[in-house]
C-alpha cells in the first residue's frame, strides 16, 4: 500500500520534482508510462527539466481556487515569494524571492512560452516583468526555479526564475471571465472606495497541425493613494495661515511629520490582445510565433486634506500662506497636487522553434523583440497651471535569442543529458523630458531638461551535463561564459549640458555543479554550488533625473555584481505529501542596489559584501484528506551587509527588503462536485527600507511593515461550464506597507464560462 501511494503521489507532483531525476527514475521506476504522460501534460522547456534548483508549481486549475485578477496573483501563495502588488492593476508588481527584496527586479526572471517578460532596463520597483502580455485565464502552469544554479539561466536568476506555460488546444475551446471588485479604504484623511472591473475570453483552436490560441482582455481599476503629501518646515520669517485637516504623525524614523493629503491616486485602463500560431511538423517538431500589444492609459490624481477657514479645500499653501502646526510653520509646494496622466503601447514579438533532429539530438530555440511605439507621461506644474512636462520613452525596448542543442547519447543509455548554447540580449534604454506649454498636450513640449539614452549587450556561451553515473547518483555540472558591454551612454542636465559616457565591456565565467543522492525510495537529497554575473542594466548606469517628487541617481562606473550560491535540499514523501527542505545561502560582492530613502532619492551603488543565510520548508499535499489539497511553506533569511565602504553605517544591518520570517498557506476544500471553498494565508517578517535600518517605525507610509493576510474564496458551479465565485482579498482589513501603501479589504465576484 505505501509502495502504490508513492506512486501514486508522484503521478500527482512529478513536474514539482522535475529537478530530482532520481526521485522521478527510481522512486516511481515501474510507473515510466504514466510519469510520461504527466510529464507531457505541458509544455516543459529544458531549463525546467535540467535545472538542479528547488522548485515550486501551481496550476492553471489550482489558481481558479484563488482570488486571482492580474497573472502575478498565481504565484502569491508559493514558497518565499512575494510580489509587492500596491493595486489591482499595477504596472510596478515586482517580484521578491527567498534571498532578494522588493527593489531588486533584475534579480528574477519571467518567461511565458519561452519568451522573456523581464523588463531587465532596470533594477527597482519601476522595472517589472511585462506580466499583463499573459492572461490568467490562458495559464496551464506555472513553475518557479530558485537561484543561480543551471548555466542554461543569466545571473538575473539568483533569485527566482518563473516558467509560465500557456494552454495549448486539442479542439475548439473558450474561456471567458468577468470580474468586479471594490476596496472600501480609509487612511489619514482619505475615505473613500476604490473599484474595477475586469473582462476577460482565451481559447483557440487546432486544425491538422496549426493550433491557434488567442486572448483578449480589458481590465478598468481604480487604485487606493499610493503616496501622501507631506508639508515643509517653512523660513523663520514665514506668515501662517489657520488651515485645518492636515494629520500629524510619525516617518518610519520617528520623526514628526505633518501629511497634508493623498498622492498618486491611480485610474489605469489596460487592454490586452494576443495571438499565438503554432504549427506541429510532426510529433516532436513545433514553430510558433506569438504576437501581443498591451496598452495601458493612466490618470494621475491628488487629494488635499486641507481647509480654510471657510471649509473650501486648499491645494496649496506657500510663501506667506503657511500652515501653523505646534507652534512651527509649515509650506506646501505649488506642485504638490499636481496631476498627471500617461499612456503606453507595449508590443511583444515572438518566435519559438523545438525540434528532435535525430534520435539522440533535439534542438530549442526562442528570438523575441519588445517595443514600446508608445510611452508619454505628462505632469502639470500645478493644480491649475497649464504648463508643465512632458516625457517621452518611446525609443526604449529589447530583444532576447536562446539556442540549446540537447544531446543524450545512445538514446539517454549512456547516462549523459549534454546541453549546450548561445544566449544574446540586447536593451536600449532612450527617455526625453520637455517643459510643456500645455501639459495636456506633448505637441506644445519647448525646453529639454532631461535626457538619458544607452545600450546594453550580453552575449553568452553555455554547456552543462546531467550525468547518472550510479544507480542512485547524478552529477549536474556546468558552466556559463558571458560577455557584457555598454555603449552610448549620454545624461543631460539643464545647466550641465550633455554628458557622454565611456563605452565598457565586462566578462564573467559562470560554474555550475549539482550532486543528487536517492538516499532511499522516498527521500532524495541533493546539494548544489552555482556562481553567477549579473551585470548592470542600462538604467542603473544611465538614468538621471529629477522629478516634482523623486530624484534618480545612476553611476556609469558600477561594477558587475558577483552571486555565490550553495543550496542543500531533501525532498520526500511525508504524511501523503511531499515535503522539502532546503538550507542555502547566498555571498554577493559588488551587489547591485536601487534603494530609495525616505526623502524619495533613489541611488544605484555597489555594497562590497553582503550575505543571506536561511532554511526554507515547503509541503505539497493533494488530497491529504477527502477533498482538501494542502500547499504550505515557512522560510527565515538572515540577512546582512558585511562590507560597504560607501555607507560604513550599513555594515552589520540587515540587506533592505529582505524579511526574516516567510510564510504562506493555501487550503482549498471541495464540498461536493460544485462547491469548493478557499482560504489563504501570507505573511511576511520584519524587514528595513533604510539602509543604516534607522526606519524603526515600520507601520506608517514610507515604511516596510510586517504583515499577516488572510484571503477566502467561494465557487459554485451551476451549471455545466459555468460558475460563479465571490471572494475576499485581507480578510481581517490589514494595514501594511512596502513603502507605499498595500490595499486593504477587498471584495471580489466573478462569472466564469468554458466551452
Amino acid at each position: 500500500m505505501k509502495t502504490l501511494r508513492l506512486k501514486q503521489l508522484a503521478l500527482l507532483i512529478a513536474p514539482l520534482l522535475s529537478s530530482s531525476p532520481l526521485l522521478a527514475a527510481n522512486a516511481v521506476e515501474d510507473n515510466t508510462k504514466e510519469l510520461a504522460e504527466m510529464t507531457v501534460r505541458h509544455s516543459r522547456p529544458a531549463t525546467v527539466v535540467q535545472n538542479p534548483s528547488p522548485q515550486a508549481e501551481v496550476t492553471g486549475e489550482q489558481a481558479r481556487n484563488m482570488n486571482v485578477v492580474n497573472t502575478e496573483d498565481i504565484v502569491k501563495y508559493l514558497p518565499s515569494l512575494q510580489i509587492r502588488k500596491r493595486y489591482i492593476g499595477d504596472r510596478n508588481a515586482i517580484i521578491a524571492a527567498r534571498t532578494t527584496g522588493t527593489v531588486q527586479s533584475a534579480r528574477s526572471l519571467v518567461y511565458a512560452d519561452g519568451l522573456l517578460l523581464s523588463n531587465l532596463l532596470g533594477n527597482s520597483f519601476a522595472y517589472p516583468a511585462r506580466w499583463n502580455l499573459v492572461g490568467s485565464e490562458e495559464i496551464d502552469a506555472v513553475n518557479v526555479l530558485y537561484g543561480p544554479f543551471s548555466a542554461l539561466l543569466p545571473g538575473n536568476s539568483a533569485g527566482a526564475t518563473i516558467l509560465m506555460t500557456t494552454r495549448k488546444p486539442v479542439d475548439v475551446e473558450a474561456h471567458v471571465r468577468i470580474q468586479a471588485f471594490s476596496q472600501p479604504y480609509k487612511l489619514y484623511g482619505t475615505d473613500m472606495t476604490a473599484y474595477g472591473h475586469q473582462e476577460q475570453a482565451s481559447g483557440g483552436f487546432r486544425i491538422g497541425g496549426l493550433t491557434v490560441s488567442l486572448l483578449a482582455n480589458h481590465l478598468d481599476s481604480r487604485g487606493q493613494p499610493m503616496s501622501f503629501a507631506t508639508a515643509t518646515r517653512a523660513n523663520s520669517g514665514a506668515g501662517s495661515v489657520p488651515y485645518s485637516g492636515h494629520t500629524v504623525d510619525r516617518d518610519p524614523t520617528g520623526a514628526q511629520r505633518v501629511i497634508v493629503g493623498a498622492t498618486s491616486i491611480d485610474h489605469t485602463v489596460q487592454d490586452v490582445g494576443k495571438i499565438r500560431l503554432a504549427y506541429d511538423f510532426g510529433p516532436e517538431s513545433r514553430l510558433a510565433f506569438t504576437f501581443g500589444e498591451w496598452r495601458n492609459d493612466s490618470t494621475n490624481r491628488a487629494q488635499s486634506y486641507l481647509k480654510d477657514a471657510a471649509g473650501q479645500t486648499v491645494t496649496s499653501a506657500t510663501g506667506t500662506s503657511a500652515i501653523l502646526v505646534n507652534g512651527q510653520r509649515y509650506t506646501v509646494a505649488a506642485s504638490t497636487f499636481a496631476p498627471g496622466n500617461s499612456e503606453t503601447v507595449n508590443r511583444l514579438y515572438g518566435l519559438t522553434f523545438d525540434s528532435r533532429l535525430a534520435d539522440d539530438w533535439r534542438l530549442e530555440s526562442a528570438f523575441s523583440l519588445y517595443q514600446t511605439p508608445t510611452d508619454i507621461s505628462r505632469t502639470a506644474s500645478s493644480p491649475t497651471a497649464a504648463t508643465g512636462t512632458v516625457t517621452f520613452s518611446d525609443g526604449t525596448g529589447w530583444n532576447n535569442a536562446d539556442l540549446r542543442l540537447i544531446w543524450k547519447p545512445n538514446g539517454g543509455k549512456a547516462g549523459h543529458t549534454v546541453t549546450a548554447g548561445l544566449h544574446h540580449d540586447a536593451y536600449t534604454y532612450d527617455y526625453k523630458k520637455y517643459n510643456a506649454l500645455n501639459w495636456l498636450n506633448e505637441s506644445s513640449k519647448s525646453t529639454l531638461t532631461n535626457r538619458n539614452y544607452g545600450r546594453t549587450k550580453t552575449q553568452a556561451l553555455f554547456i552543462q551535463d546531467e550525468w547518472k553515473f550510479a544507480p542512485r547518483f547524478s552529477l549536474i555540472a556546468g558552466v556559463r561564459q558571458e560577455k557584457w558591454q555598454a555603449t552610448g551612454g549620454e545624461i543631460y542636465t539643464p545647466g550641465l549640458g550633455q554628458n557622454s559616457m565611456r563605452d565598457r565591456e565586462e566578462s564573467g565565467t559562470s560554474p555550475k555543479l549539482a550532486l543528487a543522492w536517492q538516499a532511499t525510495p522516498d527521500w532524495m537529497l541533493r546539494a548544489s554550488l552555482g556562481k553567477a554575473f549579473r551585470f548592470p542594466t542600462v538604467t542603473e548606469l544611465y538614468q538621471t533625473e529629477s522629478t516634482n517628487t523623486t530624484t534618480r541617481i545612476s553611476d556609469p562606473n558600477l561594477k558587475p555584481e558577483k552571486i555565490f550560491a550553495k543550496d542543500l535540499t531533501a525532498e520526500g514523501a511525508v504524511g501523503g505529501g511531499v515535503l522539502r527542505l532546503s538550507l542555502f545561502e547566498e555571498i554577493v560582492r559588488d551587489a547591485l542596489y536601487s534603494f530609495t530613502d525616505y526623502s524619495l532619492v533613489t541611488r544605484n551603488q555597489n555594497i562590497d559584501k553582503l550575505r543571506v543565510r536561511g532554511a526554507e520548508v515547503a509541503f505539497v499535499a493533494p488530497e491529504v484528506m477527502r477533498g482538501l489539497d494542502l500547499t504550505a511553506s515557512l522560510t527565515y533569511a538572515r540577512s546582512k551587509v558585511l562590507e560597504n565602504h560607501l555607507n560604513p553605517a550599513s555594515v552589520g544591518k540587515w540587506v533592505v527588503r529582505v524579511p526574516d520570517w516567510r510564510a504562506s498557506l493555501l487550503a482549498v476544500y471541495r464540498f461536493n462536485d460544485q462547491l469548493s471553498g478557499s482560504l489563504g494565508y501570507k505573511y511576511s517578517g520584519k524587514q528595513y527600507n533604510n539602509a543604516d535600518n534607522s526606519d524603526q517605525w515600520p507601520d506608517t507610509f514610507g515604511g516596510n511593515s510586517s504583515f499577516s493576510t488572510f484571503d477566502a474564496k467561494v465557487s459554485y458551479r451551476f451549471a455545466k461550464g459555468m460558475t460563479a465565485a465571490l471572494g475576499v482579498d485581507n480578510l481581517t482589513n490589514e494595514k501594511y506597507y512596502a513603502f507605499h501603501p498595500y490595499p486593504q479589504r477587498t471584495f471580489h465576484g466573478e462569472i466564469r464560462v468554458d466551452y
